[in-house]
């Protein structure tokens, strides 16, 4: 019994960290879907290219430059944010703007598209196989609890991502409340018929929800690759995936949701890895979304549409 508790904790903060790049990815879409009604599933690729330009900086600069490595880290994070905002502005320009107004298959159908050209564009560039990122966050905090002999051990690399993914969910809610964009992209969330009615520029609103989408999910690409050490061109299918099914289990629409079903994502995984076997903790997540259709459609935080008449 004595070592249980450690144990919990330990996968606790395993979840919270995987939990964490989810709901950065989970946002995009949710914020997305909130004003256009529509699945970016292109999405989890800019995560992907995230990653890459990260790594591409890193190359760069030099791990032995004599650069600290906050700065480094920092440079990483400021081009994959730019380089990712220019990705997400172009995939709203070309996989949705030309769409708008048709039915919600058609530009689907186009974000597949986009999604599988994206994966094959880096493949070709970067090639296909499995690239190594070199470590630059090394180390890690141990502690135990009580008089177990057990020790939990948090990484420093999964400590960056849980603290930069809360400061940066708190600037968001901050920004969304307070902002006059936020207030915008608030009123066009509701109506975007009566928003655009009001004056509000929406297809401005529209490229600022995919810009801030892809901003985020490179901040995720990035410290990920970072963590784990590694990136190939397909790692942003699976997480796509997996981060849309956070988005529909918080509530999709809900920026508070997707950072809700992130989390909750993240630790059943890690649990199911831990206690039941890691071949099924890739299972876990369409389970989830199978249940959470079934018995609440519209997730943990999400509210039912009442048609307009």
């Amino acid at each position: 019994m004595s070592e249980i508790l450690p144990q919990l904790v330990q996968q606790l903060f395993n979840g919270l960290s995987l939990g964490a790049i989810y709901a950065l990815i989970a946002i995009g879409y949710t914020m997305v879907y909130g004003i256009i009604g529509m699945i970016n599933f292109a999405h989890g690729e800019i995560y992907m290219i995230g990653g890459y330009v990260g790594l591409v900086t890193l190359s760069a600069i030099g791990v032995g430059s004599g650069v600290p490595v906050p700065l480094i880290i920092l440079a990483m994070l400021i081009v994959a944010v730019a380089v990712t905002a220019a990705y997400g502005y172009a995939i709203e320009k070309v996989a949705y703007a030309p769409l708008r107004g048709s039915p919600r298959l058609v530009p689907l159908i186009s974000a597949i598209g986009m999604s599988i050209f994206l994966q094959n564009w880096v493949a070709l560039g970067q090639g296909a196989r499995d690239m190594a990122v070199p470590t630059l966050v090394k180390g890690s905090f141990q502690f135990t609890l009580g008089t177990s002999d057990f020790v939990v051990t948090a990484s420093y690399s999964r400590i960056l991502i849980i603290v930069v993914t809360v400061l940066l969910m708190i600037a968001l809610s901050l920004f969304i409340k307070y902002s006059r964009t936020g207030r915008a992209s608030r009123a066009c969330s509701q109506d975007l018929g009566m928003a655009n009615l009001l004056g509000i520029d929406t297809n401005r609103i529209i490229s600022f929800t995919f810009i801030v989408g892809a901003m985020l999910a490179a901040v995720g690409g990035v410290l990920i690759a970072l963590a784990i050490g590694k990136l190939n061109p397909f790692i942003g299918f699976i997480a796509g995936i997996k981060a849309f099914t956070a988005a529909v289990l918080g509530g999709i629409g809900s920026i508070p949701g997707a950072m809700l079903g992130g989390v909750l994502l993240g630790l059943a995984e890690t649990f199911a890895a831990a206690y039941l076997s890691s071949q099924y903790k890739d299972i876990v997540a369409f389970v989830l979304l199978v249940l959470i259709l079934l018995f609440r459609p519209t997730g943990l935080l999400g509210k039912p549409e009442v048609e307009k008449v």
